[in-house]
């Protein structure tokens, strides 16, 4: 039974990396047809901090519009993916942002958790270096 369940592991880490890569490969590119179809219907993002877009969003329309609205207050650019994990249950993206704020440039680590449904994106936690610089700028 061991076995068993080392081999469904080892499958589920690889179908959660081959997601997780294939939308981190995307954002390297600047794919956005690609990183689109990488999230599901579904897709909950959770935004920390205390800011407008702090919370809980549901649904890949409004996610969409969220980050939209996160690129544009941030004018955002991605510098490097450092890190893709992998488990059975998670994934995620270790990454380095730049943001722009009235004059000032800024890098950030960032992690992303990501859970998989249906060889999709389906939620995303998003972790970021300066919690308190980002609330600063999203304000």
């Amino acid at each position: 039974m061991a076995d068993m369940n080392a081999t469904d592991d080892a499958a589920a880490t690889e179908r959660v990396r081959r997601v997780v890569t294939r939308y981190a490969t995307a954002w390297a590119a600047g794919d956005f047809p690609v990183i689109r179809d990488c999230y599901h219907e579904q897709f909950t993002l959770h935004y920390a901090g205390n800011n407008p877009l702090s919370g809980v969003h549901r649904g890949k329309a409004v996610c969409l519009a969220v980050l939209e609205e996160f690129r544009k207050r941030t004018r955002r650019k991605l510098l490097s993916v450092d890190h893709i994990m992998a488990g059975p249950d998670r994934g995620a993206v270790l990454a380095r942002e730049q943001f722009s704020h009235d004059g000032t440039t800024t890098d950030v680590q960032r992690l992303l958790v990501y859970t998989i449904l249906d060889d999709q994106l389906h939620e995303c936690w998003v972790y970021d270096q300066d919690q308190a610089l980002i609330d600063r700028l999203l304000s």
